[in-house]
């Protein structure tokens, strides 16, 4: 999870007995003990900072009047890298005592910057959907490899996803629009096959 190390532990006193750099509370089972975890956290022996809570959808309601326990939440269930990204984007907040260079995914003059999900090409800011974002760099991080369309259906919109494969093309169109002109041709289409990001970094 975020290339970090972790491990699960149920409650504030099994808590104790390790040194922790933040926690997740996970509330989808009972959200009050949640909020009861997630204050005895941060404001107990422990202290921790930052604290993800991951709430149920029907919960968000509670969360105005207990926003001093945590601070960011998630809905569950959520997909991977979303999860991945909040975990991150916590993290690039307070770097006190952590060794965590921001992750940077570049190619020619492309570049992602995986912990802000900020995306630029020459320079130029791309304003990108959260999911134009993991694909382009699920695509970007493996160039001159082709993958078929059921294969991006399956890595960057998860196993539980059911739309077609349209949905893939669509987002490769919007892509290669934003990449503009001059470097739509780094998103290959191959024939009968699916698609392919600029070249090997083996080839030549």
């Amino acid at each position: 999870m975020a290339g970090l190390r972790w491990e699960a532990v149920s409650g504030e006193t099994k808590a104790k007995d390790r040194l922790w750099s933040g926690a997740i509370v996970w509330s989808e089972a009972d959200s009050a003990a949640g909020f009861t975890l997630a204050r005895a956290l941060r404001r107990g022996e422990l202290a921790l900072a930052p604290l993800l809570l991951c709430i149920r959808g029907s919960e968000l309601g509670e969360l105005q009047s207990r926003s001093d326990i945590f601070d960011d939440f998630c809905v569950v269930p959520a997909h991977p890298s979303e999860l991945d990204a909040r975990i991150r984007h916590l993290l690039s907040r307070d770097r006190t005592g952590l060794d965590l260079p921001p992750e940077i995914v570049t190619y020619q003059t492309l570049e992602l910057n995986v912990e802000t999900y900020q995306a630029s090409i020459d320079g130029r800011p791309l304003d990108l959907t959260y999911m134009e974002y993991e694909l382009l760099k699920f695509l970007a991080s493996s160039p001159g490899r082709v993958f078929t369309r059921e294969t991006l259906l399956t890595q960057v919109w998860g196993y539980e996803y059911y739309g077609g494969a349209r949905t893939v093309d669509v987002h490769i169109r919007r892509l290669r629009a934003k990449l503009g002109e001059e470097h739509s041709g780094m998103i290959q289409t191959v024939r009968s096959v699916g698609y392919r990001f600029g070249e090997s970094r083996w080839s030549g």
